[in-house]
């Protein structure tokens, strides 16, 4: 009887503890089901708030914008203000949001040249960016401008775009940007491009800081070193190029980042 007593007993533990232990899978499926709603909410938020900007259009009306000390510059749509005016560099875009929200410039880098894929794969480290003397809003859906200004006679950079305005050259425009609340930092690469007496504005590239996108930065490493580019998505991009000299280095650098990819 003593016997047949542990038995129920045992049976009865089993029972609490499977128990227990399918209230523990449900509890568990619950959280991590939770959690992943939580997180595409979250993703769809950030993209309702997501600025996004690019030149604007050539049929959009002019815009005009004044610096601190009184100066004012104007550009039409589509294009840009490049100014060399009694030692100073005077630069602005007339942009237009194609994003859903609000954009905040918050920085900007600029240099001589086209800056192509090939050339500039990435984006001018951070550290080098100017931080904006004002606030620029551009508004969802809508036409703004962006200006920054070189002064300082001393600066390698002032003297590198008025070489490349006295000559004609192209001149490389980064701005950085974030959306109303400082978040979701985005850089667009613009180039300017002189056509007469007009500056053309197009953009060529975009980086989400704190967000993975538009394209893996690995794959677009790799594709440099065959003097190419590529894009896509974390999950399914390609790359190309034209320079097979450096087919092993590729090969290596994607190498390297699979290989960082499978350890995290």
């Amino acid at each position: 009887m003593g016997l047949f007593a542990a038995n129920w007993v045992t049976i009865s533990s089993l029972a609490t503890a499977a128990g227990t232990l399918v209230l523990s899978l449900a509890t568990f499926a619950a959280v991590r089901s939770s959690n992943r709603s939580a997180r595409i909410a979250e993703a769809a938020l950030q993209e309702q708030r997501r600025p996004l900007l690019a030149p604007s259009r050539l049929e959009d009306p002019t815009q005009k914008i004044m610096f601190i000390e009184g100066y004012w510059v104007s550009a039409a749509g589509g294009r840009a203000a490049v100014e060399d005016r009694d030692g100073a560099v005077y630069l602005a875009i007339s942009l237009r949001n194609v994003g859903s929200g609000i954009a905040v410039c918050q920085g900007w880098a600029a240099r001589a040249g086209e800056g192509t894929a090939r050339t500039q794969p990435t984006h001018i480290p951070l550290e080098e960016f100017r931080l904006q003397s004002r606030d620029l809003y551009v508004p969802a859906g809508d036409i703004g401008m962006w200006q920054g200004g070189l002064r300082n006679p001393d600066d390698p950079v002032r003297a590198e775009l008025v070489d490349a305005i006295e000559t004609g050259q192209s001149l490389m425009v980064e701005v950085l940007y974030s959306d109303l609340l400082g978040r979701q930092r985005t850089i667009s690469r613009f180039g300017l491009y002189h056509a007469g007496d007009a500056w053309l504005a197009t953009t060529s590239r975009v980086w989400f800081l704190d967000w993975e996108g538009p394209r893996p930065e690995e794959l677009k490493l790799a594709a440099a070193e065959v003097g190419g580019g590529g894009g896509g998505r974390d999950t399914l991009a390609r790359a190309g190029g034209r320079d097979p000299a450096g087919i092993d280095r590729a090969f290596e650098v994607a190498r390297a980042a699979i290989e960082s990819a499978l350890t995290e």
